[in-house]
């Protein structure tokens, strides 16, 4: 049983803390502002890119494992499972848990924060590990939920409906609910009864922006342009809620050569089909479309053959604009990092960002689903008059600094803790 002390340890866990993904990426920023605030920070996924002094890494945490893998094939796009599956989840679950009881102990958690890992049904065994361990022992426990199964059609048949009740999120008088958006809020209230919190997700605006310098100034290069071609950057996984086509089309229509739409994520996590036809429709429309995941990594770095890896940082100082069509998102990552950059943005008019980000008086150029000539015009004139382009771009800034900030994120952190009678 948990007993009530001064929370100094937490432990963030996961299925994987690598990579860019916008899951890992929200982690790093919880991360930085609790430690700022004092608090020390552990971590345990199954695969991670923390340092190894304050982690623990358990292979079957993490959802591309191949027995993990294995399970969630055999649990989607049907309605009964077999007795041996069932088995074999709760011999996992009871792997899992003992793993999660020796991080605890290893380095003396007081707090756990669970990052996505009680939302999506990517790694049932995990989740009923997490609850158990929870349900058990008591232990303050935040729940940062970023997106969950009933926002994605792959999970709505299935054989596992009294796990999603049980676990995805569970339901637990010692765990706090965060939603990244107030749909999100109201859609966990109306199908589990649990209430949550809202904190969107946020960026450093008091840090300075990363600029061009002698690292990054062969990025062009490396990926294939020239000095002078116009970057319309995609800074997202190639996945169909990303809305890659519009981006095209844009790109087509606005008729200049020296346009060249560069992707900079991979699309391994959700298969190639969708990848596939990106790749065909801008050759159909001839748009030079670049796509290399290789030379982009978390961090710059340089690789065995000499070549460079540049993080997502060093790309966007050298776009010229930022194309974000996407038709889902749980917030909106990519929209925080390019208002961050100063760089003007096309964005879809997705519901989240309807409800929480358009109110705010945003100054982009926004579509409804499809691309008409207005939005073209307004993209045309963006690129053609520097003012304008300056004007519209700090307006953002100070709207992001106001309303996604890290002081926002440290006084909602500060609210949970005192309810569990922290200060």
């Amino acid at each position: 049983m948990y007993v009530a002390k001064k929370i100094r340890n937490i432990g963030f866990i996961s299925t994987r803390f690598q990579g860019t993904d916008g899951v890992t990426l929200e982690t790093d920023k919880w991360v930085e502002v609790l430690e700022n605030m004092r608090y020390n920070c552990f971590y345990y996924a199954g695969q991670s890119d923390y340092p190894h002094d304050k982690t623990m890494v358990v292979e079957k945490a993490y959802f591309d494992h191949p027995e993990i893998k294995k399970m969630h094939k055999k649990c989607y796009g049907v309605k009964t499972r077999p007795n041996e599956l069932t088995g074999r989840i709760h011999q996992v679950r009871q792997e899992l848990k003992d793993s999660l009881y020796k991080f605890i102990k290893k380095f003396k958690i007081d707090m756990i924060i669970i990052e996505n890992a009680m939302a999506i049904p990517i790694n049932i065994p995990l989740a009923l590990a997490l609850t158990e361990l929870i349900a058990e022992t008591g232990i303050p426990a935040v729940g940062h939920h970023h997106d969950f199964h009933w926002e994605r059609e792959r999970f709505m048949v299935n054989a596992v409906g009294d796990y999603l009740n049980m676990a995805f999120p569970a339901n637990l008088p010692s765990m706090t609910h965060v939603v990244i958006n107030t749909e999100a809020r109201k859609m966990l209230s109306y199908r589990t009864g649990i209430s949550s919190v809202v904190i969107p997700n946020v960026f450093n605006y008091r840090s300075k922006a990363p600029g061009k310098d002698s690292f990054n100034n062969t990025i062009k290069k490396d990926l294939g342009l020239e000095e002078d071609d116009i970057l319309f950057l995609q800074p997202t996984r190639v996945v169909q809620r990303k809305g890659i086509e519009s981006a095209i089309e844009v790109v087509h229509r606005l008729n200049n050569p020296k346009i060249k739409l560069v992707i900079t994520h991979s699309a391994k996590d959700e298969g190639r089909a969708y990848y596939n036809r990106i790749i065909d429709y801008a050759r159909l429309l001839e748009v030079p479309l670049v796509i290399k995941p290789e030379i982009f990594g978390q961090h710059r770095s340089t690789a065995k053959n000499g070549k460079k890896i540049y993080s997502l940082w060093d790309v966007y100082p050298h776009a010229d604009f930022v194309t974000y069509p996407s038709t889902y998102e749980g917030f909106g990552n990519a929209f925080l990092e390019a208002v961050f950059f100063k760089k003007p943005i096309l964005v879809n008019r997705y519901s989240i960002y309807q409800q929480d980000i358009e109110p705010m008086g945003f100054d982009v150029v926004e579509m409804n689903s499809y691309i008409t000539a207005e939005e073209l015009n307004e993209i045309e004139s963006i690129l053609k008059n520097p003012e304008r382009c300056k004007e519209m771009v700090e307006k953002n800034y100070e709207l992001a600094a106001r309303y996604f900030s890290y002081e926002l994120l440290e006084q909602e952190l500060r609210e949970i803790l005192l309810n569990y009678g922290q200060v």
